[in-house]
């Protein structure tokens, strides 16, 4: 009487398995990458309609020079400029007293955006709250 052996070992291998994992990891990390986000600064920005506040607001304007390649520095609209590094004394000795400590920026269009992120730094190393001013469409 012969025998046979029907179990034979194969030698294929199912790769849908992996696949499904992967994707499943990589919809994962996608979504959990999204939700983290530690270095953002916290902005409040108007919107452009023509609203008047009760609260009187510290502003810090910023002024480009295109022919010559320098900014002016204007807090509450002086026409006297203030030179980068008296910004934040300035800011720290006008909001100190204000429980609600907030200061806008007021930018030419021409600012390059490392000045502007520079006001923002400020407001976060003192923990300001910042308001990015736009015109009214």
């Amino acid at each position: 009487m012969a025998i046979k052996q029907r179990a034979k070992t194969s030698a294929e291998f199912s790769m849908s398995s992996m696949t499904d994992i992967v994707f499943l990891l990589l919809i994962f990390f996608l979504v959990t990458s999204t939700l983290i986000n530690p270095n953002a600064l916290k902005l409040l920005l108007p919107k452009s309609t023509n609203q008047i506040t009760a609260k009187q607001q510290t502003s810090v304007s910023i002024k480009h020079y295109t022919d010559k390649g320098t900014f002016s520095f204007h807090i509450n609209g002086s026409k006297t400029p203030v030179r980068m590094d008296e910004v934040e004394p300035r800011l720290q000795e006008l909001l100190q007293n204000d429980d609600d400590p907030t200061f806008s920026i007021y930018a030419d269009k021409t600012v390059p955006i490392e000045q502007v992120v520079n006001m923002m730094n400020i407001g976060k190393r003192n923990k300001y709250k910042v308001i990015l001013a736009t015109s009214p469409e």
